[in-house]
């Protein structure tokens, strides 16, 4: 199953909103994110602003676009619009290269 890390940033005047939004993400964008196909997804937030999620998906893009077909993305996204400069919080992040596996390098060390 492939990993995906990636990288925003959260305004520093809102951290604390933020997180609260993330206590009790709607019933409703929880079940679309899993039927697009994101699994173990999680986010990460440091006092900075800067923050990681980390999802497993099949395909990122794939699972990225069938969340642009549900309308409560498009309705959570327009909500935490606020809490980023520069563009959709689902689309202006940086995904990250992979560059080390414990799991893969012992598989292969053995």
């Amino acid at each position: 199953m492939p990993h995906y890390c990636f990288v925003h940033h959260v305004r520093r005047d809102r951290l604390d909103e933020y997180r609260a939004r993330h206590r009790d993400v709607w019933p409703e964008m929880l079940i679309a994110l899993r039927d697009a196909g994101w699994r173990d997804y999680r986010l990460y937030l440091g006092e900075d602003g800067l923050l990681v999620g980390h999802v497993e998906a099949d395909d990122l893009a794939e699972a990225q676009a069938a969340m642009e077909r549900t309308a409560v993305n498009e309705r959570w996204q327009a909500e935490m619009s606020e809490f980023f400069d520069g563009g959709r919080p689902d689309t202006a992040f940086r995904v990250l290269e992979q560059v080390f596996e414990l799991e893969e390098q012992l598989e292969r060390s053995t």
